[in-house]
């Protein structure tokens, strides 16, 4: 039998591991719009904190954020209930590994869609407020159906690093496709067969990405190599 019966477990954690690269992408995204309006705004000091955050972010390891999050914040959180005299909760290893990968993506995120709002004409936002619109209104009418054809390149590729960076959240103790499988290796013995599936799955879950975030790609692109011809 194929890893001793351990397959359906590692597909289980396979599955958890989805729910967290789907989150974490959630939080990148929420955190790459709110970067990119930073970047762009005319206040110096939030356009400051934005290059603080992108730059410091990129500079560090993601293993070194997983751990330095987790088990750091769970230290701060400790100390500061118990000069209070409360009881510290726990970190949850699902809520910690999503909100650090969100937080590590943002900042690809914010350069991805900083660059892509730098693509469009200037003008067409300028004509939006001008007849009238609010900031919102311009960013949901004219700026982001443009934005997404030209962030969808670096997007595709931040989400496939992304869903290959979920491995590290084995480190913190969620159970995932990784943690499953170093559970299968030390029972079975057979390292070589459990990676080789755990590679095989995320190589099937990058490539249908792929996929799709091409033809995605070719879809937004659609009308304007219509017009350009």
């Amino acid at each position: 039998m194929l890893l001793q019966g351990y397959l359906p477990s590692i597909l289980e954690g396979a599955v958890l591991t989805l729910k967290v690269a789907g989150a974490s992408l959630m939080v990148s995204v929420v955190l790459g719009l709110v970067g990119a309006a930073f970047k762009m705004a005319p206040s110096k000091p939030l356009v400051l904190l934005a290059e603080l955050y992108s730059t410091v972010v990129r500079g560090v390891p993601d293993l070194v954020w997983m751990l330095l999050l987790f088990f750091g914040v769970q230290m701060l959180i400790n100390e500061a209930c118990a000069s209070l005299g409360w009881p510290a909760p726990e970190i949850d290893s699902f809520f910690a590994g999503v909100m650090t990968i969100g937080f590590i993506f943002g900042a690809y995120m914010t350069e991805t869609f900083r660059g892509a709002i730098m693509a469009i004409p200037k003008g067409q936002m300028e004509a939006g407020r001008a007849y009238g619109m609010g900031p919102l209104r311009v960013f949901f009418r004219i700026t982001a159906p443009q934005m997404v054809r030209f962030a969808l390149p670096s997007f595709s590729n931040n989400w496939l690093v992304l869903v290959k960076s979920t491995a590290l959240v084995s480190v913190i103790g969620l159970n995932d496709v990784m943690y499953r499988a170093d559970t299968a290796k030390s029972i079975t013995q057979e390292p070589f067969t459990v990676y080789a599936v755990v590679g095989a799955i995320f190589l099937a879950i990058t490539t249908v990405s792929d996929l799709l975030l091409k033809w995605l790609e070719k879809r937004y692109s659609l009308g304007v190599r219509e017009s350009e011809l």
